[in-house]
């Protein structure tokens, strides 16, 4: 079978069948001698009215093309001839020798690689061939991906929607071999969408498909890529910002699946912004860092990012931040108050608050709250230096990653109060009330001399002993009802000497 490739010449077209004297200069095809006509030979021809082209869409799979068309409404049509388009001049490309086809499928691998337009025209022998219809091409879709961004991109050219206008786009996507799915619909003059919901190390596959006005529908080509990157930590938790030695000790555990070993440590101060402190190289799943250029009497929040191979944050932890304490001493009357410990993936459990003093650390309370009042007579027993801290620790519960932190504030310190009572008058009759005579301190001495006298000096009781009474006797018996002399030295834990004299009355109740 041989077939004759013919261009028609012809001054007058108004869609009706005309009779022109024609001249068909025929190029020959290699399809079949359907029109057995010689070339160059002058023939009266009743041109025919050409089809109308009503869509062109591509097998995903395989990428043959389906061109679909409503047929001429000439009679005595012998076949449609299909051609590709370009620059307003048709190639032909295949003939469908069925004067009753509407649609036709062939193999053809150009839509793999870009978008082809098509046109079609109906034929009557003896090689009276139509104009060509209406043209349309195929969506030809490409993807890419962006392992920086984390990113897939998918791009198609627009389907020209004539005669049948496009009303949306669907891109469907399958995942290593899967049932392919719609991921996007998006609005008729789209041409792109960004994919990041995907698994790393795993092929994707996608074609965009128009959806028509009246149902119909045009689809792309088929555009692979394989998702090859770096897998960032699924989670990153921050543990804790604790204080030690004026520096805020870090620590950071994260997802030890991740292939990203490189990390941007960020800190935020007061109302700022974030700005980068260090990056770090970090194996295993632990990161350990101390800051100690931090101001640990402000609040600094601390992030942590890992980053991908194009120094893209791929995963960001939730914030940590250290507590810092406030202590303001008022007539005997401490108050202590803190900022609360935020952004824990889990929550705070209890805040726990400490004194210190000399070598005695004292458990002051366990609670919820970000604020304690703590009267000082309450400790003061316990201070043995020349200066009481405190400090607070807060603790996380319910960490969905089983990391529960602990984050301990700043050491804040007050001069402890150096209160020294002595009783006037005492009764050292044995009835268990006002009994004995001993100044009070609000401290611990280091060093403790109390001296009794009576008006001529005699020396009626002295002690070394801070714990020591006197009882009223001298030599084993009762003192008789007068006024006595006391003098008191002691040396405070802060170091300083403090010299006390007065008088005190014994009067014995009968």
């Amino acid at each position: 079978m041989r077939a004759y490739l013919c261009r028609i010449k012809y001054t007058d077209y108004q869609h009706n069948e005309k009779s022109l004297k024609i001249i068909i200069p025929c190029v020959l095809l290699a399809i079949a001698s359907f029109f057995p006509e010689k070339c160059g030979a002058q023939t009266d021809c009743s041109i025919p009215v050409q089809p109308v082209l009503n869509a062109v869409t591509v097998n995903p799979a395989n990428g043959n093309v389906t061109l679909r068309w409503a047929p001429s409404p000439s009679p005595d049509i012998a076949a449609y001839i299909i051609y590709t388009y370009s620059n307003g001049a048709g190639l032909p490309v295949d003939t469908i020798k069925d004067p009753s086809a509407t649609s036709h499928t062939y193999s053809t691998p150009a839509t793999k690689y870009f978008s082809v337009t098509y046109v079609v025209a109906a034929h009557r022998n003896p090689n009276c061939t139509s104009p060509l219809s209406n043209h349309l091409n195929t969506i030809f879709a490409e993807s890419s991906i962006d392992t920086c961004g984390n990113k897939i991109s998918i791009k198609w050219n627009s389907y020209f929607g004539e005669p049948t206008p496009v009303v949306n786009y669907a891109v469907m996507s399958s995942a290593n071999g899967s049932d392919f799915t719609q991921i996007a619909e998006l609005p008729g003059n789209s041409t792109e969408f960004t994919f990041s919901n995907f698994n790393v190390n795993s092929q994707y596959s996608f074609f965009v498909e128009a959806k028509l006005e009246g149902g119909g529908n045009s689809r792309s080509n088929m555009t692979s890529v394989v998702t090859n990157m770096q897998r960032p930590p699924a989670w990153i938790n921050a543990d804790y910002a604790t204080v030690e030695d004026n520096r805020i000790e870090l620590s950071f555990t994260y997802d030890h699946d991740t292939e990203i070993k490189s990390f941007l440590l960020e800190r935020q101060t007061g109302n700022g912004g974030f700005t980068a402190l260090a990056d770090i190289n970090s194996s295993g799943n632990t990161l350990l860092y101390s800051d100690a250029t931090a101001d640990v009497s402000a609040v600094n929040r601390y992030r942590l990012s890992a980053m991908n191979s194009c120094a893209v944050p791929a995963t960001v932890s939730n914030e940590a931040s250290n507590i810092v304490l406030s202590v303001e001493n008022a007539s005997g009357v401490i108050q202590i108050k803190w900022n609360p410990c935020k952004q824990w993936n889990g929550k705070v459990d209890s805040y726990s608050l400490f004194a210190i003093s000399g070598n005695n650390t004292i458990n002051l309370a366990v609670t919820s709250d970000t604020s304690y009042t703590l009267n000082y007579n309450s400790i003061m027993y316990e201070v043995n230096s020349d200066r009481i801290c405190f400090f607070v620790r807060a603790s996380e519960m319910l960490n969905p990653y089983g990391i529960n932190g602990s984050s301990v504030s700043q050491t804040e310190c007050i001069v402890p109060v150096e209160n020294i009572a002595v009783p006037d008058v005492f009764t050292p009759n044995g009835d268990l009330v006002n009994d004995l005579f001993k100044p009070v301190l609000s401290f611990v001495p280091t060093e403790y001399h109390l001296v009794i006298t009576d008006r001529h000096g005699r020396i009626i009781f002295e002690t070394g002993n801070g714990d020591a009474s006197w009882d009223g006797s001298f030599n084993g018996s009762p003192v008789g009802q007068d006024v006595y002399l006391w003098h008191l030295k002691v040396r405070a834990p802060g170091g300083s000497v403090i010299n006390r004299t007065g008088a005190v009355t014994v009067y014995f109740n009968r």
